[in-house]
């Protein structure tokens, strides 16, 4: 880890220690809108597009942004002034046909026979074949490379390189996948095993990198596994084929004083507890408008007995876009009352898309760096 030399960078360490701050670290931004981008950095209009990189770096560094993860530069170039602007049509965004290695995925059938004739001999290959070693200079050189990148304002911390089993809506389809989720439970946790062989092999590679990189302990896990009405598939199948191959992929993790954290969309609620008992350590996102109740997931503990990290990220479905500057400080100011007393990070609750005022988006931008460098008081 680059040598701690700004007062940023050191409360953002200081708060994944859970220490007493006076301020509140805030978490990256990844605003969508290029003019948005462009003004806060202070540059001409259309400078992000000719120079994406450096200009949303720029970005970042005079939000005051204190702690980043996800390393985003180039995503909003998927976006246009108003609308995604994104490739081809994939087997969740309207493809007509999907085809994997030869195989029409038209039927919960085809998606065993997929999984069963290419994926699972792969999988194991990949597992026989992984070089931990390799991937623990890879994980050092990646980081150390990001993080000269942002510079010593910004801590960079952990993401994309821990493994956990997934589901593979992703490759399949919503509805092919799902069906054969009901229909071939063994088939479907046979996949989350032989994912879980292979995680736990990159993950102690991961946990090596941490140890000999002194990397910040802090990751970030991340894959959708609910929607507004709640968890994709129930809790009850999820303990029975999905939750202890979860627990198996972290355990290399575990052992580490690396902390991690969930991503959460959708109304989580259900699955918040089994999280906590596998060994996650706090949240990111919150949809409160689907029920993720804020406050009760603040007061919760991890199964050691410890207060939770939280990234609490003010609505970039409801209020950012929809409400006004006076809700924007508003829900700032309830996030901060109901917050952890440590490990509290202010952020947005996903990507800030385009459309959001100005106004709103200047009152966040400032409640931001007050919270920074005054904290609660």
């Amino acid at each position: 880890m680059t040598e701690i030399t700004t007062a940023t960078a050191q409360l953002a360490l200081d708060t994944i220690y859970q220490k007493p701050t006076k301020g509140i670290p805030s978490w990256l931004l990844n605003v969508m809108e290029h003019d948005h981008i462009d003004r806060i950095a202070g540059v001409p209009l259309g400078t992000y597009r000719e120079k994406p990189e450096e200009t949303y770096n720029a970005m970042q560094r005079a939000l005051g942004t204190c702690l980043l993860d996800q390393y985003l530069w180039n995503n909003p170039l998927t976006m246009g002034s108003s609308a995604y602007q994104g490739g081809q049509h994939g087997a969740t965004t309207g493809a007509e046909q999907i085809v994997r290695d030869g195989i029409v995925i038209d039927s919960p059938e085809a998606v065993v026979e997929h999984m069963e004739s290419v994926v699972f001999p792969n999988l194991k290959k990949t597992t026989d074949d992984f070089d931990e070693d390799a991937e623990v200079r890879r994980i050092i050189e990646s980081e150390s490379a990001i993080q000269a990148k942002l510079g010593p304002a910004i801590l960079k911390s952990g993401y994309g390189f821990i493994g956990f089993p997934s589901f593979a809506y992703g490759a399949y389809g919503y509805i092919n996948y799902f069906s054969a989720y009901a229909l071939y439970p063994d088939v479907l946790e046979r996949h989350f095993s032989l994912q879980a062989d292979y995680c736990a092999r990159r993950n102690r590679a991961a946990a090596h990198a941490y140890a000999e990189g002194n990397l910040p302990p802090l990751y970030r896990l991340d894959h959708d596994m609910a929607d507004s009405r709640g968890t994709l598939v129930s809790l009850d199948s999820l303990e029975r084929i999905w939750f202890p191959h979860f627990a198996r992929a972290l355990e290399p993790i575990l052992k580490t004083g690396v902390k991690m954290i969930w991503h959460c969309d959708g109304n989580l609620m259900q699955m918040v507890p089994r999280l906590l008992d596998c060994g996650i350590q706090g949240f990111q996102g919150f949809q409160y408008e689907d029920g993720m109740d804020y406050e009760k997931i603040c007061k919760m503990k991890t199964r050691r007995g410890d207060d939770l990290i939280i990234i609490a990220g003010v609505s970039v479905t409801r209020t950012l876009p929809m409400g006004s500057p006076t809700d924007v400080k508003r829900e700032m100011e309830f996030l901060v009352k109901h917050g952890p007393r440590t490990g509290l990070f202010l952020g947005a609750s996903s990507s800030v898309t385009p459309g959001v005022p100005w106004e709103n988006m200047k009152t966040f931008w400032d409640g931001l760096l007050y919270y920074r460098d005054q904290g609660r008081d």
